[in-house]
């Protein structure tokens, strides 16, 4: 059998937040999760994302500490349909009072590209295919 990815974990600190921001990222989110201690959402493509307290990392992984000196927990990475969409997301988050790490440029390799932090310090990137030059 050959492994396959299935799930991309978020150990959160505040679960609220973290779900707020990923459902303003256009994830559907059920009402009410925020009181589960476990949230799981089908992806596109079959995946899965999860999101655990760090409560419940540590009741199973007693010896578990939070990330220290700016670790991060995971990054994502969201596709855009344009670079304007890039713009208009990093901004519209930002606007919410999300920090925006990158501010959106024309990467070398051809995409617009901006990083925000999730409520957890998490990067999240803000991608899009810039057009073709001709």
């Amino acid at each position: 059998m050959t492994p396959r990815l299935d799930a991309i974990s978020i150990i959160t600190s505040d679960l609220a937040a973290s779900l707020a921001f990923y459902r303003r990222l256009g994830l559907d989110i059920p009402d009410g999760a925020e009181s589960a201690p476990h949230v799981e959402v089908a992806l596109p493509g079959g995946q899965r994302l999860l999101w655990d307290t760090e409560e419940v990392i540590a009741s199973f992984d007693p010896g578990w500490e939070r990330p220290a000196g700016g670790g991060e927990r995971v990054a994502l990475a969201f596709v855009c349909d344009g670079p304007r969409e890039v713009d208009a997301l990093y901004a519209e988050l930002v606007d919410a009072g999300y920090t925006g790490q990158m501010k959106p440029w024309d990467a070398e390799w051809g995409q617009r590209y901006a990083v925000v932090l999730d409520p957890d310090g998490c990067g999240v990137s803000l991608f899009a295919a810039l057009p073709a030059a001709k």
